[in-house]
């Protein structure tokens, strides 16, 4: 059996244990790097089985993701900003916040580099390359967790990027992604979504490894003062669920097969510094 099909099948046993008190909707916010790799394809189908319940999945920027639980809207979020995460959590509109997994952004580019991205050892460096040429820039422009990086990213190298060669998408990754490759462009993107859509562009990864591009998704169960129609049960079943050993170790398998690597590295219970080590 291969090992994602042997974590899964070892998912399906564990789920016995879970209780069974989600409810029978509950509506989760997270980002479109989750929706888009496809993981929650796989993970929510035994999950809805065992808890009887229907989960809503509204997959959209992490800021907006947020947004959805400071409202009420959502009983839990799945989303990979840390700053946006740590006001979230001091304003309190979450509950036990708690990583679940990381992947790494990477700088993506055409493959002949006009901006000579290639020769720089640091996303800041990258940055300064390619404002100092106007090479096009594409840029989510949504308050996502990817933009949030990029922004720190400019901040970091002393630039506001404005001009022509700044192009905002207002849209998710994927868009952002074809945009970038109609226009011959640069972009950041997470290695989930750019190895799901890498058979469909061709730009190439000119920039990975530098350790700000680390990219770690946590779970939050929305705080119950938050709106009337908060499931917290439900959400605390499905934050339990994600950080479950069963979970994790499909996580730790899942793309492995379709791409040569897994899309994800699970880090439940990790201490932070010790993340991407």
């Amino acid at each position: 059996m291969r090992n994602l099909e042997a974590a899964l099948a070892f998912l399906l046993l564990a789920l016995a244990a879970l209780p069974a008190s989600a409810g029978e909707r509950l509506r989760v916010s997270t980002t479109t790097s989750t929706e888009n790799s496809g993981l929650l394809a796989v993970l929510l189908p035994p999950f809805e089985n065992r808890c009887g319940c229907n989960v809503d999945v509204v997959s959209v920027g992490t800021g907006k993701a947020l947004k959805l639980g400071e409202a009420g809207d959502v009983d839990v979020v799945f989303v990979h900003a840390r700053k946006l995460e740590d006001r979230f959590m001091a304003n309190g509109y979450g509950v036990d916040r708690r990583d679940v997994m990381y992947n790494d952004f990477v700088l993506l580019g055409p493959a002949d580099d006009p901006a000579g991205v290639g020769r720089t050892s640091s996303a800041p460096d990258a940055f300064r390359e390619i404002a100092a040429k106007g090479s096009p820039f594409i840029s989510r422009g949504d308050e996502s967790g990817t933009h949030q990086k990029e922004k720190e990213i400019w901040a970091s190298a002393g630039i506001a990027p404005k001009g022509a060669w700044y192009i905002e998408s207002g849209q998710g990754m994927g868009t952002t992604l074809g945009i970038a490759n109609d226009r011959n462009g640069y972009t950041i993107t997470d290695r989930a979504t750019y190895l799901a859509f890498r058979k469909r562009v061709s730009l190439a990864i000119l920039l990975e490894g530098d350790r700000p591009l680390l990219n770690i998704y946590s779970v939050m169960e929305v705080n119950p003062a938050n709106g009337p129609r908060i499931n917290a049960a439900g959400g605390k079943t499905f934050a339990d669920f994600m950080v479950a050993p069963e979970t994790q170790a499909v996580i730790k398998s899942f793309g492995v097969e379709k791409f040569g690597q897994p899309l994800f590295i699970p880090v439940a219970g990790m201490r932070e510094e010790q993340v991407g080590e």
